[in-house]
């Protein structure tokens, strides 16, 4: 199908006759930051429109010399303008905030923009703005903790870290940073995220069907672009909270030319700590802190050069005998060409690092567990604009991997021997080819094609398995011999029927293939969790999704609905083994076990964005199982995300200028567990016994969070609000942990004790800008 689809698609192109073409940016008037997703169309022809790339790119193809092009973007003032063409123009347009009038050009009410963005299935953009008024734990604004609130999104448990995107696991999400890979994207053993809100200028969630250019995990894409920084003035802001300080500054290097932003953010748990007479307490250690760095240089009206970096380090260390460390660096070069008046370009060099320490100190000797994983990438895209409403993207990415997959060191006098693992190199390569198609005004096609190859190669001993998972056989390569290759095609295709500019029609397929696997224990998202490559004995990760959805807005495009169902079948799906053991194990691939798995679901979503009252109700069902032989006697069982129902409401309530009301309240299933079934004594000790996988329930999770927000008169330039916020407003005890012991009144009972992590907790934050 797709090798006739591809050239049919290229002599339609070809066999139109070519108009004027105008192309440029899209950027805010104030800031001069890019408008990623606003339209630009000819008034006279409101079907033959297009919108701005990530990097606010447009090119336009118009069918007269002169016209009257309309320009929108949500949040910002509909701008009409007289435009003389010439063939190939580039041109760049300023859109102004909505509270913000010029009687240099005509501005006019903007209508609901929401039927011509809804033929992507699964598709979720994020308003920092709006992100700002929801209540979260401790007063810190979190982009993924608010996309746990959105359908076919979970967590699994109080505090833990990680989102399971419809039936996939947390390690199956790629989650990128201005491009950058990030490999543990939460602090404080999940509590908050690594995106701290003061540099995120937008944030995207794929469910469905990602554009080809996306690839190397099974489940979504989260797309988080950092702020490029105001080129008109200087300006610095942020916040300070009971747990955490915020600080970003941004300016001008060269106005209207070049800008730089910076913030960073640090949590001081660890200086109240310092206060306590107790030595045992005031030694203890327990922060993270984040910074944020990204410029950039128009050096050419078609040309313009990115730099972005980020480092997060998370640190806790108790009384001498126990510490942990984590952290995540990335970087980013990225390069703009505008090619042509039809033609975009961009070209990064990517690096991207994360790593962890663990370590038990003892008198005369010490232990730490170490893991690092890290990549250099090169990336070209180009985005191609031959006519109306048709826009090509292809491009080709080529990723080398080093990993060390958690290794012991040893140090002092010890009857522990230290473990030296083999480092383990990979090479992920991709080419890739989509297009977006509006047909006319009711059908629209979004179809593309991702061929990515991974190779794992020396220099290392390999090792091969018979079936009882014993090492039969041991092969050396030295360096650079490709060990093993895989290489798979990646279809996926999005169709769209706009019935009424109301009500859109929507259904999508997409195959996604995955070759770094994460390895764990736990029931949830650690930071020592372990990345292991596709090898001769773990094969790629192969997951197929179809979905289907409706999409509609009513009662004066106040109020939009969406559902939508999905299907998603998986190959090679991961499990440990029975009483595995994965810390420093060179043979940890003995410990694995492969099989298939399904998962399946409806979400709901109704939402009010317009108004001083807004949010939104969204419902999901669902089920995520998994079959692998020799677990549960090869029959399905529940994955440890599966929760049947989710339920999120969220409202948010603009009283006046000053004063913002906002409330969540979340409930979900419990996730699913292996409690033990019995006990037995041997030898004086007492034992527990385990029958099914996953056989039981944590209990049900709700909970109610609250926040008041009063925005303080401006004085100048300097802006400022306070935020009291309660997380778990009724004082729920969810539990974080259940586990079981003998009860010392009664030997022949089992006693279930849970651990809680919180009640009420309320939290105070103060945010300014100048």
């Amino acid at each position: 199908m797709f090798r006739l689809f591809f050239p049919l698609l290229f002599i339609t192109v070809f066999s139109f006759a070519q108009k004027n073409q105008v192309s440029g940016y899209i950027t805010d008037a104030e800031n001069g930051e890019v408008l990623h997703g606003a339209l630009i169309y000819d008034a006279n022809n409101p079907d033959k429109g297009t919108s701005t790339n990530d990097y606010g790119f447009f090119s336009l193809n118009l069918e007269s010399d002169s016209t009257n092009l309309v320009l929108q973007f949500i949040g910002y003032q509909q701008q009409r303008i007289l435009f003389v063409t010439r063939k190939d123009s580039i041109c760049n347009f300023k859109l102004l905030p909505e509270s913000i009038l010029t009687q240099e050009v005509l501005v006019q009410e903007n209508k609901s923009l929401e039927y011509q963005n809804a033929g992507s299935l699964g598709v979720e953009v994020f308003d920092i703005k709006e992100i700002r008024k929801i209540p979260i734990l401790l007063g810190e604004q979190d982009v993924l903790k608010t996309m746990q609130l959105m359908p076919g999104v979970k967590s699994i448990g109080e505090g833990s870290g990680g989102l399971y995107v419809r039936g996939g696991d947390n390690s199956q999400n790629l989650i990128i940073l201005d491009e950058a890979i990030v490999y543990n994207a939460y602090h404080l053993l999940g509590f908050f995220s690594t995106f701290n809100g003061d540099a995120v200028k937008e944030a995207t969630l794929y469910k469905g069907t990602a554009g080809s250019s996306y690839g190397g995990r099974l489940s979504s894409v989260i797309d988080v672009q950092m702020k490029d920084g105001n080129n008109k003035k200087w300006g610095f802001g942020g916040g300070i909270g009971l747990i955490a300080t915020r600080f970003y500054v941004e300016g001008p290097l060269k106005k209207d030319k070049a800008s730089i932003f910076i913030s960073g953010r640090r949590t001081y748990a660890d200086l109240f700590l310092k206060l306590a007479k107790d030595s045992t307490i005031r030694n203890n250690q327990l922060y993270f802190y984040d910074l944020n760095m990204k410029a950039n240089w128009m050096v050419h009206p078609k040309h313009k050069i990115f730099l972005s970096a980020y480092l997060g380090r998370d640190v806790f260390k108790f009384q001498d005998r126990f510490g942990i460390n984590w952290g995540n660096i990335t970087g980013s070069l990225r390069w703009n060409q505008i090619v042509n008046s039809q033609c975009f370009g961009n070209t990064s060099l990517i690096y991207s690092n994360y790593d962890y320490q663990a370590s038990v100190l003892r008198t005369g000797s010490s232990y730490s567990l170490q893991s690092v994983i890290e990549n250099m990438q090169l990336k070209q895209d180009f985005h191609y604009f031959p006519q109306p409403n048709l826009e090509f993207e292809f491009g080709l990415q080529s990723i080398y991997h080093k990993i060390i997959p958690g290794q012991l060191n040893v140090t002092g006098d010890s009857i522990v021997k230290p473990v030296q693992l083999q480092k383990k190199y990979a090479w992920e390569n991709a080419l890739y080819a989509s297009c977006k198609w509006k047909l006319n005004s009711f059908f629209n096609l979004e179809a593309g094609l991702r061929i990515s190859s991974f190779s794992i190669s020396g220099p290392g001993d390999f090792f091969s398995y018979d079936e009882n998972l014993i090492v039969k056989d041991t092969t050396h390569y030295g360096v650079a011999n490709f060990v093993v290759s895989y290489i798979n095609p990646e279809p996926r295709i999005n169709l769209s029927f706009v019935i009424h500019p109301q009500h859109t029609v929507k259904l999508s397929y997409t195959r996604n293939i995955q070759n770094l696997h994460v390895i764990s224990n736990s029931t949830a998202s650690s930071p020592t969790d372990i990345w292991l490559p596709s090898s001769k004995n773990v094969r790629p990760e192969i997951g197929d999704q179809i979905s289907m959805g409706y999409h509609m807005t009513f009662y004066k495009d106040m109020f939009s609905l969406n559902l939508e169902m999905y299907y998603k079948s998986m190959l090679n799906q991961i499990d440990l083994k029975n009483g595995a053991d994965i810390r420093s194990n060179e043979l940890i691939e003995g410990e694995l076990l492969s099989g298939i798995g399904r998962a399946y679901g409806i979400e709901f979503l109704l939402r009010k964005k317009t108004g001083k009252f807004t949010g939104w109700l969204s419902y999901t069902f669902s089920r995520t199982e998994r079959q692998i032989q020799s677990i549960n006697q090869g029959n399905w069982y529940p994955a440890r995300q599966d929760a049947t129902h989710d339920i999120a409401l969220v409202l948010i309530y603009d009283i006046n200028k000053r004063w913002t009301l906002s409330s969540t309240f979340v409930y979900r299933t419990g996730n699913a567990v292996t409690f033990p079934s019995g006990k037995y004594s041997l030898n004086g000790d007492t034992y527990f016994y385990y029958t099914d996988r996953n056989g039981h329930r944590m209990p049900d999770y709700h909970r109610l969070d609250f926040a008041v927000t009063y925005n303080f008169k401006k004085k100048k330039r300097w802006e400022s609000s306070l935020t009291l916020s309660v997380y778990n407003l009724y004082g729920q005890k969810n539990p974080f942990s259940i586990e079981f012991k003998e009860d010392p009144n009664n030997p022949t009972q089992i006693q279930a004790v849970k651990t809680y992590l919180f009640t009420y907790v309320p939290s105070l934050t103060y945010n300014f800008t100048f």
